[in-house]
């Protein structure tokens, strides 16, 4: 267990705001999980060749995907943005 956290960057409603219950579930539950990686949450999702900068991965079967940052110095990943194509 880490003592890493996650949030909305810059804010919950501009990255979520208009996305199903289920969908920000799924996403919050994805981010707590990405947040016990701690820092290896950098080495998660695309690109493959490199880890750390902006990530990206697939959410839901492929039905969207979430872009986040893991910041060391911080002890916290950063939900960017979300894609979802329902």
């Amino acid at each position: 267990m880490t003592d890493w956290t996650w949030e909305y960057n810059p804010s919950e409603e501009h990255v979520a705001g208009g996305l199903a219950p289920g969908v920000v579930a799924e996403i919050e539950r994805m981010a707590t999980e990405l947040a016990t990686l701690g820092v290896d949450a950098a080495k998660v999702g695309r690109p493959l060749d490199r880890g750390g900068g902006l990530r990206e991965f697939d959410i839901l079967g492929g039905r969207g995907f979430i872009s986040f940052l893991a910041v060391a110095r911080h002890h916290c990943v950063y939900v960017c943005n979300i894609a979802w194509y329902g």
